[in-house]
């Protein structure tokens, strides 16, 4: 099943991301200290990253049909939630992340997992632009634990990684 977006008025393309199952997040549950690689200007060309920590603590929900994790930054003074649902019918997880900057609801990506690796697409925007967003999931990383990393495209052809997660257990 394609998803299609729609970034502007006319425009449609159709990405591809694999169906999900239920159990897809299993690996995720518990506490963990995150280790962040942010971006720090995107679409410039530099490589340039900034480097935090975090601390997540992720938990099932509604018999495994949908999990609620919520990570602080303390050196960033903010937090966040993420909250994702799995639509049985249509094997697809449906995540939603909140930040408290703002505390506004951002619109969801989608997708599931094929093995190891999970893909799930979505539209944002990034500094009054419409981009598509990409989440990929590893469920074990280089560093042992999962990886999750955040991508942005103008076009859906090329993507600019801003953002890497690598999770220890706590």
């Amino acid at each position: 099943m394609s998803e299609v977006l729609n970034l502007y008025p006319g425009s449609e393309l159709a990405l591809e991301p694999p169906p999900g199952a239920a159990e897809d997040f299993d690996f995720l549950m518990g506490d963990w200290t995150v280790r962040n690689r942010r971006l720090k200007a995107r679409w410039s060309g530099a490589p340039a990253w900034e480097a935090f920590e975090g601390r997540s603590r992720c938990e099932p929900r509604l018999g495994g049909l949908s999990n609620i994790e919520q990570i602080d930054f303390p050196d960033r003074g903010f937090s966040g939630m993420t909250v994702r649902l799995f639509d049985p019918a249509a094997r697809r997880w449906s995540i939603y992340w909140i930040s408290s900057r703002d505390g506004v609801l951002q619109p969801p990506v989608c997708g599931g997992f094929d093995g190891e690796a999970g893909v799930f697409f979505g539209e944002d925007l990034d500094d009054g632009r419409f981009v598509l967003v990409r989440f990929d999931w590893l469920k074990r990383g280089p560093e042992g634990g999962p990886r999750w990393s955040q991508a942005f495209s103008l076009d859906g052809q090329a993507w600019e990684t801003n953002w890497v997660m690598d999770f220890v257990r706590a």
